[in-house]
């Protein structure tokens, strides 16, 4: 089975709300799309027709067919589809990285792989799908129509798609979220307490020790894999969701920006604008007439 048969179940099936598949996703666009920010999770994500871009501070990737995408860490981007239509959709296929089953993996093959490089890897990568990946993932969407074979053949057809990663060029990466002492799973501690105390006040020296490193260094290996400094990646999840509240209440502007941290509505006005192009009243008005239109 190759890319036409993960095609033709992709279409078929990226309606379904569950596919039966844990850590599975798949997506068909049919339109391209306005530039969106999210927060990205650990994950691998394969192109299969038609391309998308992804913004990481102020790197830009271009995902085309025939390319998988590896996500290391929560970042905070700006993604969208470029080349998607009804004639010829995005189609994408997506598996979940969970540390666990990586970190199975690296005990059993420990010894035919290669060390693991002691500054952690870029938090996002995309390298070409080989034709044994493709394999693989043909036989994984497969079992949506044989559901009754996916509890046993699943874990095997995943491990077998982790496996093909973690021997070529995204390799580093994987083997760092799978283990407890790298570089990336100490970055990964500092970037979940970002996440968590978004909305408050933070010091870069209690980042590092929460880290276990001292500030220079994590400073330099916190860039690496984000992109950006600590605080810039505590502002970009707070406009984030400034603009998510804003969609729902686009009327009062500095009380969202104290909510999301900002003490100064003229700065928080400043920084949307410069983050998402528009001031947060102009843009949250906009959001909400194009949500109401297609309500």
């Amino acid at each position: 089975m190759g890319i036409e048969e993960i095609r033709r179940l992709i279409a078929a099936h990226a309606h379904k709300e569950n596919l039966g598949l844990p850590g599975v996703r798949i997506i068909k666009i049919t339109d391209p799309t306005e530039p969106t920010p999210s927060i990205a999770e650990p994950i691998l994500a394969f192109s299969m027709q038609g391309t998308k871009r992804i913004a990481l501070a102020d790197t830009v990737y271009e995902q085309v067919p025939g390319t998988f995408l590896t996500v290391a860490a929560d970042l905070p981007i700006t993604g969208h589809y470029v080349q998607a239509s009804r004639a010829e959709p995005y189609l994408g296929f997506g598996l979940e990285l969970r540390s666990s089953s990586i970190a199975e993996l690296l005990v059993e093959a420990a010894s035919n792989l290669p060390g693991v490089q002691s500054p952690p890897p870029p938090g996002i990568s995309i390298n070409h799908v080989t034709p044994e990946m493709l394999d693989a993932v043909a036989r994984l969407l497969a079992l949506i129509e044989r559901l009754a074979d996916a509890p046993v053949l699943a874990p095997l057809l995943e491990r077998e798609i982790l496996w093909r990663v973690l021997s070529g060029p995204a390799g580093p990466a994987l083997r760092q979220i799978g283990l407890r002492d790298s570089s990336l799973t100490y970055i990964g501690r500092a970037i979940r307490h970002l996440r968590a105390n978004a909305f408050e006040p933070i010091q870069v020296e209690e980042l590092a020790q929460l880290s276990g490193m001292g500030v220079s260094s994590f400073y330099k290996q916190f860039r690496i894999v984000t992109k950006m400094s600590p605080i810039q990646y505590q502002k970009r999840i707070r406009l984030q969701e400034a603009r998510l509240r804003l969609f729902r209440d686009p009327h009062d502007v500095a009380a969202v920006g104290y909510s999301v941290g900002y003490t100064s509505a003229s700065q928080f006005s400043r920084e949307y604008r410069r983050e998402f192009g528009v001031p947060p009243s102009a843009d949250g008005l906009r959001m909400r007439g194009e949500g109401q239109a297609t309500a």
